[in-house]
């Protein structure tokens, strides 16, 4: 079986192990687009530590849970938003105002989507978490 999007693949195996209460979960192929995407995850306090082990192959994740998912998802299509554009995308993916994340990878990097307004640029969302 190919994988054909590798960052819908680890978001749902972090959700399933929170929802069966596991203390840790394996995430693989590690890349470094999920490594900055578990960075902000562990900012915003949805996960614990994690490290990247490399096993010769691909590499995978050890991600510590800390039990505050409650949903995350890939969003598929990676929709393009301009920088005055966030809102629309807030509204239809996070369930209310100020609660939530949406990541975004823009030209200055993988960013919230609250970092990417204050830093007045738009670029493609890859997820969202709450």
């Amino acid at each position: 079986m190919s994988r054909t999007d590798s960052i819908a693949d680890a978001l749902a195996n972090l959700k399933n192990s929170e929802a069966a209460a596991k203390k840790e979960c394996i995430v693989r192929p590690a890349s470094r687009l999920l490594l900055e995407i578990f960075k902000i995850m562990q900012a915003k306090g949805y996960i614990g530590t994690f490290e990247r082990v490399d096993d010769g192959r691909e590499g995978f994740f050890k991600v510590q849970l800390a039990g505050k998912i409650n949903e995350c998802r890939a969003i598929k299509p990676r929709y393009a938003v301009a920088k005055d554009e966030f809102e629309r995308f807030e509204k239809k993916y996070l369930p209310a105002y100020d609660i939530g994340t949406i990541i975004v990878s823009t030209p200055k990097g993988v960013l919230t989507h609250s970092d990417a307004k204050q830093n007045n640029t738009g670029g493609r969302l890859l997820a969202y978490v709450y």
